[in-house]
């Protein structure tokens, strides 16, 4: 909670800060690209030439996003335990895209703003250096010193917690599923991370990194088509069932308003039969009464 806090603080200083009614323009121009443009972008895969972007950016993303599918997931599915399918589909899905349509549209065209309106070159330190572009952004808003060392802290945290998420989900994969994996088991796995981390970038840098991403989600890719599959079964045998306790329950209802129509006819008939019984019973015992005092009549009469 303290690192969306954070996070909030510095995304609202930089569009107060900044350049508010460029930021809020480019967001309406980048949400309408974003929207038309998310589909055919993902499929595009220029087989007629070849393209550095397909391999550093489309291809790379599908295969990060897929690579720590199983550890988002698990953590995911763990916080959302006891949502609907709906709550889950807002909350992970569409809230965090325009969180992050938001984001990187205020960063962003503060940043091209600057190149553009103030010439300060920051074009070319992200075509030199891309980790300073954030710092060199913020140095030409007010309170540089402390935005910086709170984008720092930012930067470190969200590295720290995903860390964390991977060994925790890591332990809890090696702990036969338990939820609470022990401390050291979650060190291991922390060590071993950080250990593997650090060998690809000295090794291969940046791109030794996503060498390792693209070969380690390429046989997840099945696994994760294979669990669609799956899910779709599954959700298609909890909306039969679904269907079949709401045909239950219309059932059941209608069989009650039947059973109460027809007790309501049924009293109005009992009650029409036993006042007519009444009403016989009067009659014949007024005869009754009648018929055993003819003197008593007659001397009435006289």
């Amino acid at each position: 909670m303290s690192t969306f806090v954070l996070a909030a603080v510095l995304l609202l200083f930089v569009i107060i800060a900044g350049p508010t009614i460029f930021i809020a323009n480019n967001f309406v121009e980048v949400l309408g690209g974003y929207i038309a443009n998310i589909i055919p972008m993902s499929l595009q895969m220029t087989p007629y030439s070849d393209s550095d972007w397909l391999g550093n950016n489309t291809i790379f993303f599908w295969a990060w996003h897929m690579s720590w599918a199983p550890f988002i997931g698990l953590f995911i599915a763990r916080i959302s335990r006891g949502r609907t399918v709906r709550e889950f589909m807002m909350g992970v899905l569409l809230l965090p895209s325009l969180v992050g349509v938001i984001w990187f549209t205020a960063f962003g065209s503060t940043g091209l703003f600057q190149e553009i309106e103030q010439n300060t070159g920051i074009a070319s330190v992200v075509a030199e250096n891309p980790e300073n572009a954030l710092f060199d952004m913020l140095s030409g808003l007010p309170i540089a010193f402390i935005t910086s060392i709170l984008a720092f802290i930012l930067i470190g945290i969200f590295f720290i917690t995903s860390a964390d998420s991977a060994s925790y989900v890591l332990g809890v994969m090696t702990s036969q599923g338990g939820l609470k994996p022990m401390l050291s088991i979650k060190f291991i796995w922390g060590v071993l991370i950080a250990g593997t981390a650090s060998v690809l970038l000295l090794t291969g840098g940046l791109e030794g990194l996503q060498t390792a991403a693209i070969a380690s989600a390429l046989p997840f890719s099945f696994i994760m088509i294979a669990m669609i599959i799956c899910m779709l079964i599954m959700m298609g045998r909890d909306l039969k069932e679904i269907r079949r306790n709401e045909q239950i329950a219309r059932t059941e209802q209608l069989k009650e308003d039947i059973k109460e129509e027809f007790y309501d006819d049924w009293k109005q008939e009992v009650y029409e039969e036993i006042k007519e019984e009444i009403k016989e019973d009067m009659e014949e015992t007024k005869r009754e009464e009648t018929n055993e005092n003819p003197q008593d009549s007659e001397k009435k009469n006289d």
